[in-house]
């Protein structure tokens, strides 16, 4: 798809990968990028930028979902692409039990932004996409989506059904010209992972939010399902498909060195 004469929508746009992915847009002749954000004030400020527009949205509730779909169809005209690319780091401690955690704090929370957005944007959709013969989603996971994530049983487990919800309304809408790209790279130059602690997994570079961004324009113009800006995660994706126990106890390697290195921070602070 271009997304060139399009509406684009990106949630989460205020900063990091969604900014980049709404400047990116903008660049590339979309209509209309609607920049959407917890963040109502700095989203208006994105927006501003690129001549779009934004609304304040908490993406885990579904009304706000509807309301920003509804008002931007209204506005500005039907939505060609929606990207839900809000994401929350949450529940990480890599010396903890992340089980542990209550229900009604980072479980809840990650599983309504990480998932239950996704299934938001797709149920209110769907109907306009069907009924204009198509449309297009691009959903921001993770490659702990793919792979897992070390230090955080929450972020892994929402991001891997994130995935699971990404490939079944591929499936299941291919007919109705309905496509769908997940966007899963490992770290990124963002406020959210300069506010975790550095594990050995970060040896494979961290991205700027540009190049991801630019990563997605070229996954959505070749309607690409897994766009990975870390190409290398193919490799790790195959290794743990090959060999499950081999690549549990890898993981576990890396558990293990990220559990001594966040100790000794703790200790020495």
């Amino acid at each position: 798809m271009q997304v060139a004469g399009k509406v684009v929508v990106v949630t989460g746009g205020a900063s990091g990968i969604g900014q980049a992915l709404c400047e990116t847009f903008h660049r590339a002749g979309a209509a209309k990028v609607i920049v959407v954000d917890i963040d109502g004030e700095r989203a208006a400020q994105v927006a501003a930028s690129i001549c779009g527009a934004s609304f304040r949205c908490d993406v885990g509730k579904e009304a706000d979902i509807q309301r920003v779909i509804e008002e931007t169809e209204r506005l500005y005209g039907p939505i060609a692409l929606f990207c839900s690319n809000a994401g929350i780091a949450a529940g990480f401690d890599p010396l903890g039990d992340n089980a542990a955690l209550s229900d009604d704090g980072p479980w809840q929370k990650s599983w309504a932004v990480h998932v239950m957005a996704h299934v938001y944007a797709a149920r209110h959709l769907i109907p306009r996409y069907k009924s204009r013969g198509g449309g297009y989603f691009l959903n921001t996971i993770s490659a702990a989506g793919l792979l897992s994530q070390v230090g955080s049983a929450v972020y892994s487990t929402t991001k891997h059904a994130a995935v699971g919800f990404a490939e079944n309304l591929a499936i299941s809408h291919r007919a109705d010209n309905i496509r769908v790209s997940i966007l899963c790279p490992q770290g990124v130059d963002t406020a959210m992972l300069r506010a975790l602690p550095k594990g050995p997994q970060s040896s494979d570079g961290d991205l700027s939010p540009e190049q991801v961004a630019q990563d997605a324009l070229a996954g959505i113009e070749q309607e690409i399902f897994l766009i990975l800006p870390h190409k290398m995660v193919l490799g790790y994706l195959r290794n743990k498909a090959e060999n499950y126990e081999r690549w549990i106890g890898g993981m576990a390697k890396i558990q293990a060195k990220m559990r001594a290195d966040f100790a000794a921070v703790q200790s020495a602070s």
